[in-house]
């Protein structure tokens, strides 16, 4: 099948460079030139993956048009609050008989939406034709052929079960899954809770009350996605707990570098400047704030972050709060 990978990041890259390495051509759309000259002059994403040669079999291609092309499949991997303003250029161009993947995590800001749903709002008639995969991966140990697995959820299972035959490899295995609410929202939502983990160790305060957010923040993912009608045993696998564990406690994740450094006292706007690549908890924050309000859903970490990235409270503040709350059964 032609794939066609949208975002040339280093998530995008990284899952170009493993797909062509099963054979088949990949087509990757970039928005900045000087990567689609890097990789057409030196086979290497000088800006977002300098140290990984990229095989001849990834076509780079600035041009909407050219990129998804006679595609069947084309992956979205570009940051969340920026899928509209793509789709919106790029739908028109995709065929009839393609779907689409999301690799995106995060909620867009203003809606609330899921990227799914970003999907089906900009292009009605790829609405049911959408798989979301989520879960524990650093594009980095991907390009480095370490084992990974994930899963793919979407409604029409068959589509799914595609995803898998033509992503998998030796060293990365996706399972699927029908539920495609509780994949996107474990996937985007870990990421808050992440930058919680990076403020209590930018603080100092030890493993203890790491295990302790990472397992409530998991109670809150749970919470929020069975009042949106996903499952919560989803929350309990790849896309959920695999994916939490990752994100709070590997140096390699941005958002626990967003929230270890806020714990150090840095600013959130020098944080960001000093960050070549998203961090997506960040706007993923407020976002999940509304879900939750809107559907009743008691989230105290979450809220929490969303008061520490307005500049309304400091992260001592926001763990004693956390510490001050009433006493209840677990």
């Amino acid at each position: 099948m032609r794939i066609s990978i949208v975002g040339a990041g280093t998530w995008g890259t990284a899952l170009a460079r493993m797909t062509c390495l099963r054979g088949p051509e990949v087509r990757l759309w970039a928005r900045e030139p000087e990567v689609v000259q890097s990789i057409r002059s030196r086979r290497v994403n000088e800006l977002f993956l300098s140290d990984v040669e990229l095989p001849l079999q990834i076509v780079v291609t600035g041009d909407f048009i050219e990129a998804v092309e006679g595609s069947e499949i084309v992956l979205l991997a570009v940051p969340s609050q920026h899928l509209r303003g793509v789709l919106e250029q790029l739908a028109p161009h995709v065929p009839a008989n393609a779907f689409f993947v999301s690799a995106t995590k995060g909620l867009e800001q203003g809606t609330c939406l899921r990227m799914s749903e970003v999907i089906g709002d900009v292009a009605p008639r790829f609405k049911a034709r959408v798989v979301a995969i989520s879960g524990p991966t650093f594009a980095l140990e991907v390009v480095k052929g370490y084992p990974t697995a994930l899963a793919a959820a979407g409604a029409e299972q068959g589509l799914a079960k595609i995803v898998q035959t033509e992503f998998s490899t030796t060293n990365f295995r996706i399972y699927t899954n029908d539920d495609i609410i509780g994949v996107e929202l474990g996937g985007a939502v870990k990421n808050v809770i992440a930058i919680a983990s990076g403020v209590g160790a930018g603080l100092g305060l030890g493993h203890n009350p790491l295990a302790a957010l990472v397992t409530r923040g998991l109670a809150e993912m749970s919470r929020l996605s069975e009042a949106l009608g996903g499952r919560r045993d989803t929350l309990s696998g790849l896309a959920g707990m695999g994916d939490l564990l990752l994100t709070s406690t590997a140096p390699l994740s941005r958002n626990r570098t967003v929230g270890y450094e806020l714990g150090r006292g840095k600013p959130l706007g020098e944080i960001l400047a000093s960050m070549q690549t998203v961090a997506e908890g960040v706007p993923t924050t407020r976002a999940t704030v509304t879900l939750a309000q809107k559907h009743s859903v008691e989230m105290p970490i979450t809220f929490q972050m969303d008061r520490l990235l307005r500049d309304e409270t400091t992260p001592q503040e926001a763990i004693h709060e956390l510490m001050s709350r009433p006493l209840r059964e677990e």
